[in-house]
């Protein structure tokens, strides 16, 4: 059986890049967000940035009414009240981001917006040395 030459010289290009996004992925990050899953009122959002046990905490409104240009916002851990802050409007959004703060690893992290319901949390996780990569 002979195989055509074209298709015998573009077997190792597919191959070269199938594997191609595999050696150009980034390391693992703990990064994460979470937000409320009710859209029909205020829609609440947090951020954690960093790794293990050391993260800043953002706290994000997607969807206050234009008139609202800042607004008390609170971080918790594990239910407990670490700061509350004053969050800002920057376009659309209200937001304040905590600077990195040791938030220990399988934390439970919540913001919570001053007079709104809602509450975002996100839990801390530890994954180890493979964000140094």
């Amino acid at each position: 059986m002979t195989i055509c030459p074209v298709i015998r010289r573009g077997v190792p290009l597919v191959a070269a890049s199938a594997l191609l996004p595999l050696l150009s992925a980034q390391p693992a990050v703990a990064d994460a967000s979470s937000c409320t899953h009710d859209f029909s009122g205020p829609q609440i959002c947090i951020r954690l940035k960093g790794r293990n046990g050391s993260n800043s905490v953002t706290g994000i409104w997607t969807n206050p009414s234009q008139g609202t240009r800042h607004r008390a916002v609170t971080v918790f851990m594990n239910g407990r009240r670490v700061s509350t802050a004053q969050a800002r409007r920057v376009g659309s959004t209200l937001s304040h981001t905590w600077p990195t703060m040791h938030t220990g690893t399988d934390t439970k992290i919540c913001v919570k917006f001053a007079g709104i319901g809602r509450v975002a949390c996100d839990t801390t996780r530890y994954i180890g040395d493979r964000a140094q990569l």
